[in-house]
């Protein structure tokens, strides 16, 4: 058995400005959707603040929730006794050099970071972007080329600046795809030269903080119509990309969790892959650049009378077929268990008697990245590239910050085992695996820290108190030597 993984292999850590960067304000950055977030946690989820013409504050139970009939006049506001975690995040606005420099000393040979919309475009509908934005972005592409670690740039990653999603609410307006498609050009021309990797979307299939930041009833006509517009703006800027930059490669994201029938009674295996479908309808779509056979079953399926129903331009199957994907990139986290009659998109929390599960309720299963490496390869034969796993856990540090986290080299070395056979057996090609995240940042769904997913401990509480001071946990000296043998010390005891 081969035990290495092939020569190139490109191993990393993953980020998101939101959760990540800060800088809130600085540097004429505007503000995107996700400042209006406050912080939560498990039991008491964050949520949204919005103002309503007559002052009325609305806040949803959470950054997912449904708000019925929101109007497109409602108002952002920030509420003084409440702490937004985006404005400082664990503040790489700051600490990029030390960041970069930690990663550099890991071994790893790749970076994915989202660039923030609102710092390139404050408002999204300036005609020249903001300098000061595209000079850090300048700095951090300078350090990672210094210890010789290759840029992955996520274009837009769940957000967008608040003010086209207040004024055009967000994707659900055609209008929104030639913002984007201005925002990637300018990306293009000024970072086209140092970056080979491109996402033009994260978690696209997830459709959240896309539209009026995101309060918007998720399942209905409105999902699928941004969605279509995401699939346009998507395939124009890989159109224009492979133009700007011939040797360039986009992919996109998927938030791909894999779900297994409950039983093995028909309808229970017949159920779970049309729930599967839901996730297919993206990756396909994109994948291949055109919708699949069961589009009209998927939109039927959430009371919409099909893919007619939507707006969609004579053109527009023309720019998806010669936009597609070059690689799919997915996100992998959990699994779940699905039978006839459960509610759709009802992924990550099912009881599986067979694993394991996180404080926030997420199994834990290591070989279903294997079994979603084949899933997704056999589909749509294109390379995949692993651009987010890790798993979510509550580190306890010492005096000095050092925290002895075995749990964390368990997850990942059983993991990372099932993708090398993925790769070395199956023969699945894969460009490269980025861990999300290699230092602690905010939890997404929560909005807590508490959430820790890194090989670096960030002195930072919920609350954003603490001194920002980054140490290095025992996964540190453990990951960069499964990175220097690339996975052969995945079989030492």
């Amino acid at each position: 058995m081969v035990k290495k993984l092939p020569k190139g292999f490109l191993w990393g850590g993953a980020t998101a400005d939101f959760q990540y960067e800060g800088g809130f304000c600085e540097g004429g950055r505007g503000p995107s959707t996700h400042d209006y977030e406050t912080n939560g946690s498990q039991e008491h989820p964050r949520h949204l603040t919005m103002k309503m013409p007559d002052g009325t504050i609305i806040n949803p139970k959470s950054s997912f929730a449904i708000a019925e009939d929101v109007p497109l006049t409602a108002k952002p506001i920030l509420l003084p006794d409440q702490y937004y975690p985006s404005h400082k995040a664990v503040d790489f606005y700051h600490h990029y050099k030390e960041d970069i420099k930690l990663m550099a000393d890991l071994g790893f040979k790749v970076y994915r970071f989202s660039i923030s919309w609102s710092r390139i475009y404050p408002t999204g509908e300036e005609k020249e972007p903001n300098e000061e934005g595209l000079k850090f972005y300048d700095h951090v592409l300078d350090e990672l080329e210094k210890y010789h670690i290759q840029p992955l740039i996520t274009i837009c990653h769940d957000e967008l600046p608040i003010n086209l999603a207040v004024k055009y609410d967000g994707f659900n307006s055609r209008k929104v795809i030639s913002f984007y498609v201005q925002y990637a050009k300018t990306l293009f021309e000024h970072f086209g030269k140092r970056v080979k990797y491109w996402l033009t979307f994260n978690e696209i299939n997830a459709i959240r903080g896309f539209s009026s930041t995101g309060v918007h009833k998720a399942n209905g006509l409105n999902r699928y119509q941004a969605a279509h517009n995401m699939f346009i703006a998507s395939a124009l800027a890989i159109k224009l990309g492979h133009k700007m930059m011939p040797n360039s490669q986009f992919g996109a994201m998927f938030a791909l969790s894999t779900c297994y029938p409950k039983t093995c009674k028909p309808e229970d295996v017949l159920a779970t892959q049309e729930e599967l479908r839901e996730n297919w309808y993206f990756v396909d779509t994109m994948g291949r650049g055109y919708y699949p056979k069961f589009a009209d079953e998927i939109l039927q399926h959430h009371g919409i009378k099909g893919l007619s129903a939507l707006k969609i331009e004579p053109e527009d199957n023309n720019i998806l077929y010669e936009g597609q994907l070059d690689y799919v990139a997915f996100s992998y986290y959990r699994s779940s268990t699905f039978k006839a009659g459960d509610e759709w998109f009802n992924v990550g929390g099912d009881d599986n008697p067979y694993l394991e599960k996180t404080p926030w309720g997420w199994n834990i299963d290591s070989l279903g990245l294997r079994y979603t490496m084949n899933m997704v390869y056999d589909r749509i034969q294109k390379p995949l590239f692993i651009v987010e796993n890790g798993v979510g856990s509550i580190d306890h540090p010492d005096d000095n910050d050092y925290v002895e986290d075995n749990y964390r080299i368990k997850y990942l070395n059983q993991l990372l085992s099932a993708m090398r056979d993925a790769i070395n057996i199956d023969k699945v090609p894969c460009i490269g695996y980025t861990m999300w995240a290699p230092i602690d940042l905010v939890s997404l769904s929560t909005g807590e820290m508490k959430k820790r997913y890194g090989f670096i401990y960030v002195d930072m509480d919920d609350l954003g108190h603490g001194t920002l001071k980054r140490t290095p946990k025992k996964s540190y000296k453990w990951i960069k030597h499964i990175i220097e043998t690339n996975g052969e010390a995945l079989d030492e005891k």
